[in-house]
């Protein structure tokens, strides 16, 4: 039996009543993951991956059906490199919300960090399809072109990112790289450029600049800008590498010298760079160390027939008959070994 009071059944009371509790519940949990959204958007800002995960996970918890929470976790999973755990979120949020550029853009980057290129392309064009208008996208997707390969169509992608942000600069040094692939070298160099006067630090450019000249046979050019590289990255090994093999090619052996042994040293596995620097010793007289560094040349590339001909060279200038004439026929046997071609086609330089 109910009992009436002022007009109220006390059945109607206890259930409003806890209607109102439940209400106020919900709109504190709200609060609550609003907070841990804001407080883990922060920690993502600031790099702090740990936390921003920390405060998703909770909000998760609170608000598993907040489409912001889950596009953080991912976020937060992906930056910390936890990509199972972010392609095992991201693959859950797209299902409920395949409508989501970001989330499918993510996605896609989950499956690129992880090697599944051909996944990672399908997400980021369904991305591209819901946001057409995103550089950040065409430009995910240009990577996943450039890791297979596929110039051209990395072109297109990155033309197509700074159509959209003209301004960024690492677009334009891949856009390049994606035109020197194809042997539009002029244009390549022009995309280099361009990238310097977005962002005058970019890394490398200076450096891409010179590569693009030197493939052009303008050494005295592509010095100078590995020279303006070399003092921003003073230890880099590819940079002191293809300075030290323009100076070789214009004849500067003692500067070649100098940075082809720094490049041995900070990089101790490349071959090419030990090869050059015995050359340099070799054509600046100093013919015992370039015995030394050509047979350390030759072990790290034993298929290579070049480091034995210019070591039989070297051993008949410090009067070693015997060894030259060893090394000659290794050499000969080792050029004869290698499989004949027709020369490697190039198409026309732009």
């Amino acid at each position: 039996m109910s009992f009436v009071i002022r007009g109220i059944r006390t059945t109607s009371l206890l259930a409003l009543s806890l209607t109102f509790a439940l209400l106020a519940r919900s709109q504190s949990e709200n609060a609550r993951a609003s907070a841990l959204i804001r407080e883990g958007q922060g920690a993502l800002d600031a790099g702090d991956f740990s936390r921003a995960i920390h405060d998703f996970e909770n909000a998760r918890q609170l608000a598993p059906d907040n489409a912001d929470v889950n596009r953080g976790l991912v976020l937060s999973y992906l930056q910390a490199g936890r990509l199972a755990d972010a392609q095992r979120i991201a693959e859950s949020a797209v299902g409920r919300w395949p409508h989501d550029a970001r989330l499918q853009h993510w996605l896609g980057l989950v499956y690129f960090k992880e090697g599944h290129n051909q996944n990672a392309l399908q997400a980021l064009q369904r991305s591209e399809s819901l946001s057409p208008n995103g550089p950040d996208i065409h430009f995910d997707i240009a990577l996943v072109y450039l890791a297979e390969n596929q110039y051209p169509q990395a072109a297109d992608e990155l033309e197509n990112a700074i159509k959209l942000n003209p301004n960024a600069a690492l677009p334009h040094i891949l856009l390049g790289r994606a035109y020197q692939n194809t042997n539009r070298t002029v244009k390549a160099i022009e995309q280099f450029r361009a990238a310097l006067r977005a962002d005058p630090n970019v890394p490398l450019g200076h450096y891409h600049v010179g590569f693009a000249l030197a493939s052009l046979g303008r050494d005295q050019e592509a010095i100078a800008e590995y020279q303006k590289e070399a003092l921003r990255s003073p230890d880099n090994p590819s940079v002191l590498y293809q300075l030290g093999h323009c100076e070789l090619a214009t004849s500067e052996w003692q500067s070649a010298i100098m940075h082809l042994k720094k490049a041995t040293q900070l990089d101790p596995k490349n071959a090419d760079a030990r090869y050059d620097l015995g050359k340099a010793l070799l054509l600046e007289g100093d013919a015992a160390a370039a015995v030394l560094t050509l047979r350390q040349a030759a072990a790290l590339k034993p298929e290579s027939p070049e480091p034995h001909y210019l070591l039989a060279r070297a051993l008949e200038k410090i009067g070693d008959k015997e060894q030259s004439q060893h090394e000659l026929q290794i050499f000969a046997d080792l050029k004869k070994a290698q499989p004949a071609t027709g020369g490697m086609a190039t198409g026309p330089i732009q």
